[in-house]
């Protein structure tokens, strides 16, 4: 009766933030909740069965000042364990948060007893990106993009620390940000635009520099379309596959990974007319096939061979993203990124049926830098300036899958280099860690490191510096094999003597 009588409309007071109106709050009793989360959905942590949780749910729904948008936020609070501290989840792909993964992730969250805050951004899953930036009239509307890019984030973290404070009676003693992907992105815009939000950021395989990444995950597309020619999955496949087999060892040890992703040096054109598996028959290798997988691994360029955005590593499985689809009689087609897709179209060509198959090289250059034009400033996520947040005790920590194809993990190299240009002592405060063999967020496959977040909360409140992060993986014999994960520029080295499956046979060197 006590936790229905705390969990009441009547005894949580509108929070008061500026510049903002809240329309309504709804608070409700969930008593015994159980599910399984997996990692795919709980990034940054191990996957978790939960068994008999209750919490109280509080709904908000607020309007910008002056504003027409109508953005909805959760708060979940743990009505018997806990732990003093708040986590925001971050979304995925062009969802803000609030989606079943997202929401699975919030349950996680309140069973290891933290208070889970998230928020739509205005928008819902079931709203395409046609749908609500750009409206019926052909305009964008700034206001849900600027809601999506990150002011709807900062409100979500001031709506959540007070909510919890009149729950509890008192504000979260240390508040924390999770997320991968869009939601890494999020994490990175808290820290360099709103540094008072959270003590602790975790933000995987971020996709900042939006507007470049959006466009240049079509430049694979874009060069089939121009060779009329689209490679089967399985002649990709073999490339990807053929390239990990030549780099595997190049650290020392052959375990199915590419380590040195810096040193490996593959021709596709060396496979031009080998015979490839492909499905109960085989075929030849075509040059179109070459051409396609050299041109995701570079990236797109201008004329004179000036790199526009960076490419994908040798070992990012190519199908995933950059495919065709076949017809049995051997035609194939394309299958464009879709992400990438509905951004030219709505954003930069605010052009719901514009028909990109057409589009010519100055087209392409010209559509990218528009969209760094219009929406860099905005949603580029990228200030490299991170002192604030710095100053005021705030730690970031980011993971990235070597072999990520949507989110090119050389742009978030590229990041951290620069922040390091103007603060030396970045890694006071802000560390990357590069997964080998690791896809986009999580995949079975690759060196996921499942404890970062509470490595995060060790750094915070502990002072216990990150200096490697363990990881593992089952190689194709079924044996486990130890690794760990080590801060950007320094990477696991193989001592060359001992048990290749334990960790202790590696250590951290930034040497090459």
């Amino acid at each position: 009766m006590e936790s229905f009588f705390r969990c009441s409309s009547l005894n949580i007071p509108h929070p008061e933030i500026t510049n903002t109106s809240i329309n309504f709050l709804h608070a409700q009793l969930i008593i015994n909740k159980s599910a399984h989360v997996p990692e795919i959905a709980y990034i940054n942590h191990k996957a978790i069965n939960v068994t008999n949780v209750s919490f109280c749910a509080v709904s908000l729904a607020s309007t910008n000042t002056n504003q027409t948008d109508w953005v909805n936020t959760q708060v979940w609070l743990p009505i018997d364990n806990w732990n003093g501290r708040m986590m925001g989840l971050g979304g995925g792909g062009m969802w803000c948060g609030l989606y079943p993964a997202n929401m699975l992730a919030m349950l996680g969250a309140v069973s290891e007893g933290y208070a889970a805050v998230s928020t739509d951004c205005g928008h819902t899953m079931a709203q395409g990106l046609g749908d609500w930036l750009l409206n019926p009239r052909g305009e964008i509307s700034f206001q849900l993009l600027e809601d999506f890019a990150g002011t709807s984030l900062y409100d979500a973290a001031r709506m959540g620390k007070s909510v919890i404070g009149s729950f509890y009676g008192r504000e979260p003693d240390h508040s924390y940000f999770s997320g991968c992907s869009q939601g890494g992105r999020q994490g990175m815009m808290l820290a360099q635009r709103y540094p008072d939000a959270y003590d602790g950021i975790v933000a995987s395989a971020p996709a900042i520099d939006w507007a470049e990444i959006l466009v240049s995950g079509f430049w694979t597309q874009f060069v089939m379309d121009q060779l009329d020619t689209y490679p089967q999955a399985c002649e990709l496949d073999y490339i990807t596959e053929m390239a990990i087999r030549d780099c595997d060892d190049l650290d020392g040890v052959r375990d199915g990974m590419v380590s040195d992703t810096d040193g490996c040096e593959f021709n596709a054109f060396d496979l031009v007319g080998v015979d490839v598996p492909c499905g109960e028959t085989t075929v030849q290798l075509s040059e179109s096939a070459a051409i396609v997988a050299t041109t995701a691994w570079h990236g797109p360029v201008f004329e004179g061979d000036e790199d526009l955005w960076t490419g994908v590593n040798f070992d990012s499985n190519l199908t995933s993203v950059y495919s065709s689809r076949c017809s049995p009689d051997g035609k194939c087609s394309g299958l464009p990124v879709l992400y990438s897709s509905d951004w030219i179209r709505m954003a930069v060509l605010k052009n719901r049926k514009a028909d990109l198959h057409n589009m010519t090289y100055d087209d392409f250059v010209h559509i990218f830098n528009q969209s760094v034009a219009e929406y860099d400033s905005i949603i580029g996520t990228n200030e490299h300036n991170l002192t604030d947040f710095a100053e005021r005790g705030g730690k970031i920590l980011t993971f990235h899958g070597l072999a990520d194809p949507m989110v090119p993990s050389r742009g978030t190299r590229r990041y951290y280099e620069a922040v390091a240009d103007i603060d030396p002592e970045v890694g006071d405060y802000y560390r990357l860690f590069e997964a080998p063999g690791l896809g986009h967020c999580w995949t079975s496959s690759g060196l996921y490191p499942s404890t970062i977040f509470d490595d995060m909360v060790a750094w915070v409140e502990q002072e216990r510096e990150p200096n490697s992060l363990p990881v593992s993986f089952t190689d194709g014999q079924g044996i486990r094999q130890d690794r760990v994960l080590c801060p950007y520029p320094e990477r696991a080295v193989y001592d060359g003597n001992g048990d290749t499956a334990s960790s202790s046979s590696y250590f951290c060197s930034a040497d090459e």
